[in-house]
């Protein structure tokens, strides 16, 4: 065996171990999740219902850039919050370039009762987080409430959230996003089934077990003295919200997530809309790894906590190990068909078994947990995490990317998510504004590695060995239909 052909098994060995690894730690994420639904109780407090008193002041932050198509829907969804509006003030940091200013200061002329700021920077410094902190300057509530455009919450939204702040150390409150049109189209669908997982088994395995957890950048709202003495909004990452988060929580803040409360939000239904996010969240993820890891690990906190902090902020480095674990896959294939005496070394594959396994777990308790049937979410389930697994490492070579830039350092713009207000089957995205082409150089690469797999299916039953193939088949697959669907979106858009 050449040195070449040692450190292309090492790596493999490596990245088989993380993803692994990964997957236990979300297998026990989903046994504190099931612990947590069997002892589950309910508050012993004064249901907020019949509250007549709400001392709070409450400031709701609107962060908005160019969202001409959802502006006016989330207003009057903010408007109808039954807050008392003698202690609601709402900020509209808009960052627009396009018409949503004029669609703001008209849909404004309705609410003339409501205490509501348009607020206008000179330089969209920052972004995101530099809007925030920007109208944290000017909040005058004890709590901050946010909302990003495509939401839509319910009107008693701020008083289930606010009643839950019991204890005066609890600095943020997270609720469970729901979705507006997950029924949409396949895109949509899988997004659905994946961020599901997210806000049923995870946050809530994560709090529950007194884990650190993450405010999600909107539907929640914070404590404005916690926002503060973690040091406010830093745009130093993709990812704001989760910097914030784990400053809070290594200054000993608590977070709260509450699952029964939802507010509704739109998916991306376009390639190019997608991968701008999911690029995003990866990017910003590992940007964070970068700047907390250390201090986690440095931290007085638990083991277990530890472990958990360590693979929530290197939960992107899966889309490497992924990739590098498929690219992989090939030659391992042939290595095994010539050196028969590493047939111990190559048993290691099965650990991707037992992995699928914990993440078959983890999927199916979040399908079943709105579900009365075991066995029709079951009939259900197994289409739907086969084609969101495959789907997912179609996505692993662009979301590689943005995971080693952020590793790397290499600093890029916050490119926001277009929204589209859709919801029905005959809303579209086509020939709007805001189109985000996706064809690129990762594109056409995607479609060459699509061939790639192809060719290792036909190499399994060139040498008679079928392990690999159903990874080769779903591989194949993913990034045939990432590769499909971002040629046939840029041509809509």
């Amino acid at each position: 065996m050449s040195m070449a052909e040692g450190l292309m098994l090492v790596v493999y060995a490596i990245c088989l171990a993380f993803i692994f690894c990964y997957s236990m730690a979300q297998l026990h994420l989903t046994v504190l999740y099931w612990l947590h639904r069997r002892g589950r109780h309910k508050l012993h407090t004064l249901p907020y219902t019949l509250r007549q008193d709400w001392p709070a002041l409450i400031t709701v932050q609107l962060p908005v850039y160019n969202e001409r198509y959802v502006v006016a829907r989330l207003l009057e969804a903010v408007a109808a919050f039954d807050y008392p509006h003698n202690r609601l003030q709402i900020q509209i940091l808009d960052d627009s370039t396009d018409d949503t200013t004029a669609i703001i200061e008209e849909k404004l002329k309705a609410y003339p009762h409501l205490h509501i700021q348009h607020i206008r920077r000179v330089e969209r410094t920052g972004y995101k987080a530099g809007a925030l902190q920007h109208g944290l300057a000017q909040a005058t509530g004890e709590y901050i409430a946010i909302f990003d455009a495509d939401f839509l919450p319910k009107p008693d939204f701020l008083k289930q959230t606010i009643a839950a702040f019991t204890d005066p150390q609890i600095g943020v409150v997270q609720t469970r996003w729901s979705h507006l049109n997950s029924d949409y189209s396949l895109l949509t669908r899988l997004q659905a089934f994946g961020l599901n997982a997210h806000f049923t088994v995870e946050q809530t395995g994560r709090n529950s077990g007194g884990h650190f957890m993450n405010f999600n950048g909107t539907a929640g709202v914070w404590r404005k003295a916690c926002i503060l003495d973690a040091g406010g909004w830093q745009a130093d990452t993709l990812t704001e919200d989760l910097d914030l988060s784990y400053r809070a929580q290594l200054r000993g803040w608590q977070f709260l997530y509450m699952e029964d409360v939802e507010a509704p939000a739109e998916l991306p239904a376009a390639m190019g809309a997608l991968k701008s996010q999911q690029f995003r969240w990866t990017k910003g993820a590992a940007e964070t790894a970068r700047k907390h890891l250390g201090r986690v690990l440095r931290s007085s906190v638990s083991f277990s906590t530890k472990l958990h902090a360590f693979f929530h902020l290197l939960n992107s480095a899966i889309f490497v190990c992924v990739l590098l674990t498929a690219i992989l896959s090939l030659p391992v294939l042939f290595l095994k068909n010539n050196l028969p005496e590493l047939a111990l070394f190559f048993q290691l594959g099965y650990a991707l078994l037992l992995s699928l396994a914990a993440l078959v777990a983890f999927y199916w308790s979040a399908h079943s947990a709105h579900s009365a049937s075991a066995w029709r979410t079951t009939v259900w389930f197994v289409p739907e995490f086969i084609l969101f697994l495959s789907i997912s490492m179609g996505l692993s070579l662009h979301n590689s990317i943005a995971v080693l830039e952020g590793y790397f350092g290499k600093k890029t713009p916050f490119v926001r998510t277009p929204k589209y207000n859709i919801v029905n089957a005959k809303d579209s995205w086509r020939k709007q504004g805001y189109g985000i082409k996706s064809i690129s150089p990762v594109t056409i690469l995607e479609g060459l590695l699509a061939l790639y797999f192809i060719f290792g299916i036909g190499a399994a039953f060139r040498l008679q060995d079928y392990g690999q193939l159903p990874f080769h088949l779903m591989l194949a697959f993913g990034f045939g239909t990432v590769f499909f669907y971002s040629l046939f979106h840029s041509r809509q858009a």
